[in-house]
């Protein structure tokens, strides 16, 4: 389906860096990320996890490394990863080091908390050397003291001068190869200073609303959160905080982006929410669907309508549309135009069969050009 012009979200200008392979900022995809809550000393169970996000259409997965035997087990990870793999760092510069040695992408960390110039000159060099990038992360709940002395409480002007601070002392040392975060719990802090943050500076952003909740909640809240940023063009990678399996926090996250027309991955299903005019059941037909077609990779269009009053509208915009009809047999929509009925009994089957060929038609065309 076409993209219509009031849908058009204008992106901000920014520069792009590279984390592995992955461009972020510039005009590249945004990158979906989540990470992993094994041990990472279990590098089975790690990479099981990246594994399963990197199935699920993660672009880049973290993992944290609070100590040596984290950065000794991160060598096997990078190893044995499909996607390129973030270190997680904090305070421990010896840490940064081994992980970039070890062959993380980028780093997660605040020059400023890791201690003397010389130590921040040795991370450099080390990110150099091995081609990292680095992510600054400012988070509301670690603020520095004389920044919490200054503003009184955590704040976006706050937020804001602790990212351009640890920036300053990266650009001190000629490295820019970096993103930037300043992340909150509250949405209204998180969406404020990344707005300052977008004002003040080019370099690629990482959205997230930390420590969002449960999978429910916390989707709610990122919904909101990166829904409001990406709607006004800032964002260049994200990743979703669920206290929840990763697989969930990029699933999550592709819905965020699919939902702005900002990536396309897998089959949308457009669905109603059941009523009694329903002519098949609805909630556990799209249950279903939603099982059996995720292994999808192409952005198929399906709606899934229990009766006519909205089915035939609904349908004219997705690619194969169900409408609910009487005495069990249901109408099927290919391209936007009524196509054939089919039963009810046989429903499931043949949408499944319909969707997988539209999506195999669609490979074909994407391996042409």
């Amino acid at each position: 389906m076409s993209v219509r012009p009031y849908r058009d979200i204008h992106r901000r200008k920014c520069r792009q860096i590279h984390v592995g392979s992955v461009p972020v900022g510039g005009d590249a995809p945004i990158a979906v990320q989540t990470m992993t809550n094994s041990l990472t000393t279990d590098v089975a169970a790690t990479l099981e996890q990246v594994r399963l996000a990197a199935e699920a259409g993660a672009d880049i997965v973290r993992v944290s490394c609070p100590d040596e035997d984290s950065t000794r087990a991160l060598k096997e990870i990078v190893k044995g990863s499909p996607v390129p793999i973030v270190a997680d760092i904090h305070f421990h510069y010896r840490r940064a080091i081994e992980a970039a040695e070890a062959g993380a992408a980028c780093l997660r960390i605040n020059p400023g908390n890791i201690g003397s110039a010389d130590r921040v000159r040795e991370v450099v060099k080390a990110a150099k050397d091995h081609g990292c990038s680095m992510r600054i992360g400012v988070n509301a709940g670690s603020l520095e003291k004389h920044l919490l002395e200054q503003y009184g409480e955590p704040c976006p002007e706050a937020m804001v001068d602790s990212a351009l601070a640890h920036a300053r002392i990266l650009e001190d040392n000629d490295f820019f190869e970096f993103k930037i975060s300043v992340k909150a719990s509250d949405v209204f802090l998180a969406v404020a200073a990344y707005n300052g943050l977008a004002e003040a500076c080019d370099y690629p952003l990482h959205l997230g609303i930390t420590e969002a909740g449960g999978l429910i909640g916390g989707t709610v809240k990122s919904a909101i959160g990166m829904g409001n940023l990406l709607w006004a063009g800032i964002g260049d990678t994200i990743r979703v905080s669920l206290s929840a399996h990763p697989v969930e926090e990029v699933k999550v996250g592709y819905e965020i982006l699919k939902s702005l027309n900002l990536r396309s991955r897998g089959v949308r299903i457009v669905s109603c929410p059941s009523c009694a005019r329903q002519g098949f059941n609805v909630i556990d037909t799209v249950e279903t669907l939603e099982k059996r077609l995720a292994h999808i990779r192409e952005p198929v269009t399906l709606s899934i309508i229990g009766c006519v009053v909205n089915g035939p509208g609904e349908a004219r915009e997705t690619d194969i549309g169900v409408t609910g009809g009487g005495t069990g047999q249901h109408k099927v929509y290919i391209g936007g135009s009524p196509d054939h009925n089919i039963d009810a009994g046989a429903m499931v089957d043949h949408v499944v069969e319909l969707v997988e060929a539209k999506a195999a038609e669609m490979a074909r065309a994407k391996a042409k050009d």
